[in-house]
């Protein structure tokens, strides 16, 4: 699996951490950066994450800022995003498989490493179901989207 990987200056001690242990569950890493402790803005690192993912460039994203609100909230503008910020394995699995959730958000400030890589783990290893009641919701989500998308 390809798995685009990014944060802003909060997270990027938990993304370079998660990079490596992607790369030793047998997954190819897309680094997005930030690649400095600098301040960065995190809107930036979460667009450019979901770009990679809509244009089919990835197939999961893993996202990181200091509490993982903002970047989840950033992420999820882009449509096609389905980011959730997880605390324990149990979202982190089921949100892909009854939510087809494609970016795991994590807080580097909430959560420790060991925390973070078990909800990778769990992320990684998920599917989508693909029950006809979640794909019903998930065209309902699309819908609202298409509603509310600007027209170019």
């Amino acid at each position: 699996m390809r798995v685009a990987i990014a944060a802003d200056h909060a997270g990027f001690t938990m993304k370079d951490d998660l990079a490596v242990y992607v790369r030793e569950l047998g997954h190819e890493i897309l680094d997005l950066g930030t690649h400095t402790a600098d301040p960065v803005d995190y809107p930036d690192f979460a667009e450019a994450l979901a770009l990679e993912l809509t244009a089919g460039r990835a197939d999961r994203g893993l996202l990181s800022c200091g509490s993982g609100i903002g970047a989840s909230v950033a992420a999820n503008k882009i449509p096609g995003i389905r980011a959730g910020l997880c605390h324990d394995t149990y979202s982190a699995h089921q949100g892909v498989e009854h939510d087809d959730m494609n970016v795991l958000v994590l807080g580097a400030r909430v959560i420790g490493p060991a925390l973070a890589r078990e909800l990778v783990a769990a992320f990684l290893r998920a599917g989508f179901s693909g029950e006809q009641r979640h794909i019903r919701r998930l065209g309902k989500i699309s819908q609202i989207e298409a509603r509310y998308s600007r027209k170019s």
